[in-house]
């Protein structure tokens, strides 16, 4: 079977890889792709916000299932486009991606069935939002509505910084901004939980926990993610248990009330405090990098575990995991997130031998004669599975050192919270 995948980062990559090993599947398309997809698909030069042109080529070449990676296209509606041109998709519609694509949608669904989450309120201008940070006790956290890629957040300590950060989000550093959300700060420890949904049948698909910060301890300015590592070591079967009760179930019982079915995979950004589980954020696809940690440890055929949860039938899909540690570590240009230099050769690349358990997912990178360059600010991605996160991660320190890309850093204390304290 033909499949179709849309998006260009390391968890596209990483998804590519996982449906290239199952027996069905003979053909894979990467709309755009990067040079690492390039190698094991045929990459398609078109603009994923072009609906109609991507709709074009799918029909002409009979791709059979489309994946849908980033979270932009499935908020714009991608999902019904092609539902509605006959085109078997993965992912949640436009109504269900409200979830990420909009953080008020989701508080107000909270509030409406009790699930857990930090206390709130909406503004729609500067002079009300200054009044209520004005009387409230810091630290407190300010984000902008709708998608952000990660950075609409702000944590401020005080009235200074949270005037600076309502400003900034009103004057439209993340877009266009109709509301704000301003919510009382949770201390505790951050913990990635995904799903997989077909509507009525919910599967756990792995914990994890990644490191915004750019910097090492966590500090420094937030990024889409310089590494992660998984299984959370917060999660217990008892934990769990409160999270699909309380969070993940009525979530799903909830859009079910608004006549929609949730399909896709599911990302709940928790704060677990006192071993209870609260909602930080939803977002409507696999994180990146999480992504990348995770999918390594399935043991099970990934296009079938999608096209049962497509086909409605997910109760009859086995998902079984590898019992090992994954840990993800990011290279990025020197700069990020802020300015960097693109189209900077990566020499040593193709030099690197990976065992069985090591893996190279490429996100910022392009292919021009068979030279790699990297194009993004997140540009490599490597993965190490084993009996240890320590294990884990000295391997891809010593896989990282040898690649000596000038151009590039990382973080070397991914995963310190279960190796280093």
């Amino acid at each position: 079977m033909k499949v179709g995948i849309i998006g260009s980062g390391g968890r596209e990559h990483s998804i590519c890889l996982a449906i290239k090993k199952s027996k069905k599947v003979n053909e894979i398309y990467c709309f755009p792709g990067n040079a690492g997809t390039s190698q094991i698909s045929k990459n398609i030069e078109i603009d994923i916000n072009d609906f109609k042109k991507l709709k074009d080529f799918i029909l002409e070449n009979k791709i059979d299932l489309v994946i849908v990676g980033p979270e932009k296209p499935l908020v714009d509606g991608i999902v019904d486009f092609f539902n509605e041109n006959n085109i078997k998709v993965f992912g949640p519609n436009k109504i269900a991606s409200k979830l990420e694509g909009s953080k008020i949608f989701t508080k107000n669904l909270c509030k409406k069935y009790n699930i857990p989450t930090a206390n709130f309120g909406i503004f729609q201008n500067v002079i009300d939002a200054n009044l209520f940070v004005e009387k409230s006790k810091f630290p407190i956290v300010i984000k902008a509505d709708g998608l952000a890629s990660g950075k609409g957040v702000y944590i401020c300590e005080n009235l200074n910084e949270s005037k600076k950060s309502i400003e900034e989000i009103f004057n439209g550093k993340f877009g266009k901004a109709n509301n704000i959300l301003i919510e009382e700060f949770l201390k505790g420890e951050e913990m990635s939980f995904f799903v997989i949904s077909d509507g009525n049948t919910v599967k756990t698909f792995q914990t994890a926990q990644d490191h915004k910060r750019v910097l090492e301890g966590d500090k420094g300015k937030n990024t889409g993610g310089m590494g992660a590592y998984s299984p959370s070591r917060l999660i217990t079967k008892k934990l769990e248990k409160k999270i699909l009760d309380k969070i993940i179930y009525p979530t799903i019982k909830g859009l079910k009330n608004m006549n929609c079915q949730y399909k896709g995979f599911l990302y709940a950004g928790l704060m677990i405090i006192n071993n209870e589980p609260y909602l930080i954020e939803y977002n409507v696809r696999m994180g990146d990098p999480e992504c990348q940690t995770i999918l390594p440890k399935l043991d099970a055929d990934l296009f079938q575990i999608i096209m049962d949860c497509c086909n409605e039938n997910l109760s009859n899909s086995e998902i079984k995991w590898q019992d090992k540690k994954s840990l993800c570590i990011v290279v990025c240009s020197k700069g990020y997130p802020d300015e960097y230099e693109k189209n900077i050769l990566i020499k040593d690349i193709n030099n690197i031998k990976l065992n069985n358990n090591e893996y190279c997912y490429h996100a910022g990178t392009k292919k021009i004669d068979n030279q790699i360059y990297s194009i993004g600010g997140r540009v490599l991605n490597y993965v190490s599975l084993a009996n240890s996160f320590k294990e884990s991660r000295d391997s891809i320190i010593k896989i990282i050192s040898s690649l000596n890309w000038k151009n590039g850093f990382f973080r070397k204390d991914i995963g310190y919270k279960v190796i280093d304290e």
